[in-house]
């Protein structure tokens, strides 16, 4: 066997060693809840009469007689969303398979499904990452009933997964498998979408231009084809054991897709407490599951948004990662794949090229995934160098080829395009930040400009609009944290930042807001944490202000300025702001949001006050 990699293997060992108490109270609390047995057991003949009365004649009974394996449905299902309209036919073909399995499922619940793509710019974006924690939360209400022996988790984009995974997790004891959907077909290519925005942007092109651009890249059922947060998602809980094997990039209505859709049902009644291989979802993800996440996640140069996402999951699964394991992991994992915004490629092309399956097959050979986990498909991560096969309609997995496919798009550690992953922890007078750098040439790497400051994205459209942005400029975008307005994703803003860089400027963008898995070319250091709202350096700076960002040196400074002496500024909102397209009704999560580097989440959150001190270092060497 490959020896690890002595980064990966420390950095797993430190996560253990400080997740030491909060792991061993979480296992205990779900090891307790397995030895009680089925919860239903437990239930009153009224109770239990309830739970089963709408089920058919052949569900009641294998119900009520010897114990047989009940599995939740939990659907993200709606047909606004293309990534999610697929699942309208996912309960009964789920249904059918586990009774062929010698169970039965019933649909306990939905959650709800924000796109992101449709929001954005707009007030409802402002409620995209507060609704993982609804998600999780509608999860938890979901399993609640004391049915269920174990879950099928259908959901796909942004914060459905992480969310599901969550509201999953808090049920630790029993077995939960993810079922995608997967991607829609090829469309306009993401990099051609990309120039047309910008020319729209220009004036160059019409609306009715933009929008049959638009409307030629997002044109079907399945997820958007760039790597985005969805696609990121799909990688990363199949590099975690979640999902069957190869399933994450596999078109929706395809025979293949089908089939893996009944092998999920098949499999989950076989990893149930009643089955032959009980696999709870607490015991697959640990300490070795979350760095295998994250290491796929560097690998491919996937979303930002897992700072986010895989911190709050791993703390729900008594986990304690920190953004500090993100970078030190990113200097040791070579970038392998090339996908938009990284490359020209899109997931289609990616699985093409082999996919996960080659992906994990490589990082595995090379000692850079921790092989000895559980999964949802049995003991040990090799069984994801595996790809599935439909033959004569039978499903069946075979080891991926290890030759290079398309070495464009998808190459071993061997010869990597970058011999990182190109995500750096910022820090500095300005606080902490991330970044990702695998699409930012390195020539716009290093950026030492004056600021030009704005208290939304909104203001910087219309200065661009104006023509009032030229020259070189560092974009502070601050009060987008998740306690200022619940960290809306800016994406928006790449377009007009992307025309100043072309036309030779240095442009870089600091905020404490988040910035999409989609975009690319601009330096940008997001997830400013402390934020503006609670007094962050943010709150402080002022235009003209000179910034640099160093994304090679991992520092994020204000030049010549002794920020510790201006008091911050509050957000100039005025009251009320934050009311319209149901936002008024998350107002308490604002006040109980953690912090960005511990998730940005309302579980578990507490309320942040204003540091009495400066939280940020002296500038000295700096000034």
């Amino acid at each position: 066997m490959q020896e690890m990699n002595p980064t990966v293997a420390a950095v797993t060992e430190r996560i253990a060693a400080r997740s030491a108490r909060s792991r061993g109270a979480y296992l205990e609390r779900i090891r307790t809840a397995v030895m009680q047995g089925p919860a239903r057991g437990d239930l009153g003949c009224a109770n239990f009469a309830h739970g089963f009365a709408a089920c058919a004649p052949e569900e009641k009974a294998l119900l009520r007689a010897t114990p047989r394996a009940n599995v939740a449905i939990v659907s993200s299902y709606n047909d606004m969303l293309s990534a999610h309209q697929p699942y309208v036919t996912y309960p009964q073909t789920l249904k059918r398979a586990v009774m062929t399995a010698g169970g039965v499922a019933q649909f306990a619940g939905g959650v709800p499904a924000m796109c992101d793509g449709i929001t954005q710019g707009r007030a409802g974006m402002e409620l995209s990452l507060f609704s993982r924690d609804v998600i999780a939360m509608s999860t938890a209400v979901a399993l609640a009933h004391d049915m269920f022996d174990g879950a099928l988790l259908l959901g796909i984009c942004d914060k459905i997964v992480p969310g599901l995974l969550i509201g999953a997790l808090s049920f630790g004891h029993l077995p939960a498998l993810l079922v995608p959907a997967g991607p829609m077909p090829s469309g306009l290519p993401n990099r051609e979408k990309s120039r047309i925005r910008q020319q729209h942007a220009q004036g160059l092109l019409s609306r009715e231009d933009l929008l049959d651009a638009e409307a030629s890249a997002y044109h079907a059922p399945g997820t958007c084809t760039f790597f985005g947060t969805a696609n990121s998602n799909q990688l990363v809980v199949e590099a975690m054991g979640l999902q069957l094997p190869g399933s994450a990039f596999v078109n929706p209505g395809t025979p293949l897709r089908r089939a893996l859709t009944e092998a999920a049902g098949r499999r989950v009644a076989a990893i149930t407490a009643l089955g032959d291989d009980y696999t709870p979802i607490g015991e697959i993800v640990d300490e070795r599951a979350i760095v295998n996440g994250v290491v796929a996640l560097l690998a491919t140069g996937g979303s930002t948004n897992h700072t986010l996402h895989l911190v709050a999951i791993a703390a729900a699964a008594g986990i304690r990662l920190e953004w500090s394991d993100f970078d030190e992991l990113s200097r040791a994992v070579p970038l392998l794949a090339r996908i938009y915004p990284n490359g020209s490629a899109d997931v289609n092309h990616f699985h093409a090229a082999g996919g996960t399956s080659y992906l994990i097959s490589e990082l595995l050979a090379h000692g850079l995934m921790h092989e000895d986990v559980k999964t949802v498909a049995g003991r040990g991560l090799r069984r994801y160098a595996e790809q599935p096969v439909l033959e004569d309609g039978q499903l069946s997995w075979a080891p991926v080829a290890r030759e290079v496919v398309d070495a464009s798009v998808l190459r071993s550690p061997a010869e990597p395009f970058s011999p990182d992953g190109g995500l750096r922890l910022l820090g500095g007078s300005l606080g902490s930040a991330v970044v990702k750098i695998s699409a930012v040439a390195p020539e716009h790497r290093v950026v030492r400009a004056p600021a030009r400051v704005f208290d939304d994205q909104a203001h910087l459209l219309a200065a661009f609009d104006a023509g009032e942005l030229d020259g070189d400029l560092v974009a502070v975008v601050r009060f987008q944290g998740p306690r200022a307005n619940g960290m809306p994703e800016l994406h928006k803003l790449t377009p007009p930042l992307g025309i100043l860089q072309d036309r030779g400027h240095a442009v870089a963008l600091v905020t404490d807001g988040r910035m999409s898995g989609a975009s690319g070319r601009i330096p940008a250091a997001i997830h400013c944490t402390p934020e503006a709202r609670d007094g962050g350096p943010l709150a402080r700076l002022r235009d003209g202000d000179l910034i640099e960002l160093d994304c090679e040196a991992g520092t994020l400074d204000v030049i010549g300025v002794d920020l510790a002496a201006r008091e911050p500024l509050d957000n100039a909102a005025p009251a009320g702001a934050w009311a319209g397209t149901g936002r008024d009704l998350f107002d308490r999560f604002r006040d109980l949001v953690g912090r960005a580097d511990e998730g940005a989440s309302v579980i578990g959150g507490a309320p942040a006050p204003a540091p009495a001190v400066s939280p940020f270092p002296p500038i000295g060497a700096h000034a």
